[in-house]
């Protein structure tokens, strides 16, 4: 199911994404001590992430970690890591407890093995934020990918590698089960370009073809759609 949410600018998205965010995080951590965010690399959040890195929170009480990552160190200019680290665990955030999805293993595939454990044991996160690509892609769900049914699969482990057939470097995803493991989820977008991809994905059914479709149809999963032309 989705809600799309619209705002004017991309100012006034981020001033309310943030209050959010916020208002999820306290609720978590007065409720159960701690709180568990996912966040998505790219361009998209890098301004969301400047903000919240500057909020008053308990960010040592909170846990944040990403949705997927490209297969590279965090020294890398293209690792998602590197941006979350340079944006938002930044300021007040500094505090807050980081997971790598990335190992000091050649390959993807071999280093599930020592990521796995660290996702697998985490409880329900509080608050899920997905990018969306032009191909109808989540987190490191491609649609190309030969590992597509897999990370689609209700049964899929928390984490898996995947080869992209049209995008550089192996990548390692959270699966579909995991992410929708999460009392929010959001889908943040910026552009008319995307708001036509979210249409396309929203007319039709086939989930392998776009599998930001596994989200936004599912039967009990609310995603809400955070959205802004400019």
């Amino acid at each position: 199911m989705m809600q799309l949410t619209q705002f004017s600018n991309t100012s006034a998205l981020n001033d309310a994404f943030a209050s959010r965010l916020v208002s999820i995080l306290q609720q978590a951590i007065a409720e159960r001590g701690e709180a568990y965010l996912v966040v998505s690399g790219g361009k998209t959040p890098q301004a969301l992430f400047n903000t919240l890195s500057q909020v008053d929170l308990a960010w040592d009480k909170v846990t944040v970690l990403l949705a997927d990552d490209r297969w590279l160190d965090a020294h890398q200019t293209d690792s998602n890591e590197r941006l979350v680290k340079a944006t938002l665990l930044q300021n007040n955030a500094k505090a807050a407890r980081f997971i790598s999805l990335y190992a000091n293993v050649a390959s993807a595939f071999d280093g599930v093995a020592q990521v796995l454990p660290r996702i697998t044991p985490l409880p329900t996160f509080d608050a899920v934020i997905l990018g969306m690509g032009e191909d109808g892609h989540t987190a490191s769900l491609f649609p190309c990918s030969e590992q597509i049914k897999h990370g689609l699969a209700d049964n899929a482990p928390a984490v898996l590698a995947v080869q992209p057939q049209t995008a550089p470097y192996q990548r390692m995803s959270l699966s579909l089960p995991r992410l929708l493991n999460s009392r929010n989820i959001f889908l943040h977008l910026v552009g008319s370009n995307k708001l036509a991809v979210l249409n396309k994905a929203m007319a039709e059914q086939d989930v392998l073809a776009m599998p930001i479709r596994a989200f936004l149809h599912h039967p009990v999963a609310q995603v809400t759609v955070m959205y802004t032309e400019n």
